[in-house]
């Protein structure tokens, strides 16, 4: 059974282009990366540098890679179609925000029993594509919270 604590991860460049991939169970919802905790214990940021490698097969640890944690959780009610997943009468997940800074657009490497398309995509235009209303509101706040990251960093 999963776990509901989970983590949405944007990911983008310094230009705040926004890397998108298209659930390969539902054809038309395109979201950031997502994933929940493999154990109680995996702390978010963990869960975060896994769930972005499984998915894409980037390295949020790299060279050149800022993972930052943007401080945020959503807690939402998980979609119907999605509850067998967990243990019964779960019904919301509690997910923590992080953001990935890459230096560029890349193509990445998807899981193809997971996500069957990505797209890199302007952050207003990102917001608007996403199904999800949780993704679209992180990803609103990009420009702010990346900026931020940016000044902390220099420190």
């Amino acid at each position: 059974m999963k776990i509901p604590r989970s983590v949405l991860v944007v990911i983008h460049t310094p230009a705040l282009e926004v890397l998108l991939i298209e659930r390969a169970d539902a054809p038309g919802f395109w979201q950031s990366v997502t994933g929940s905790k493999d154990h109680e214990s995996e702390s978010f940021e963990a869960t975060a540098v896994r769930e972005v490698h499984e998915e894409t097969g980037l390295d949020a640890r790299a060279a050149g890679h800022l993972l930052t944690d943007w401080g945020l959780e959503n807690v939402y009610e998980i979609y119907p179609q999605w509850r067998h997943r967990y243990a019964p009468g779960v019904v919301h997940n509690t997910e923590h925000v992080f953001g990935l800074c890459i230096p560029h657009a890349v193509a990445v490497t998807l899981n193809p029993r997971e996500h069957r398309d990505q797209i890199w995509l302007p952050w207003i235009d990102a917001v608007d594509r996403c199904f999800s209303p949780s993704n679209a509101e992180a990803i609103s706040w990009l420009p702010r919270l990346f900026a931020r990251a940016a000044v902390d960093q220099a420190r």
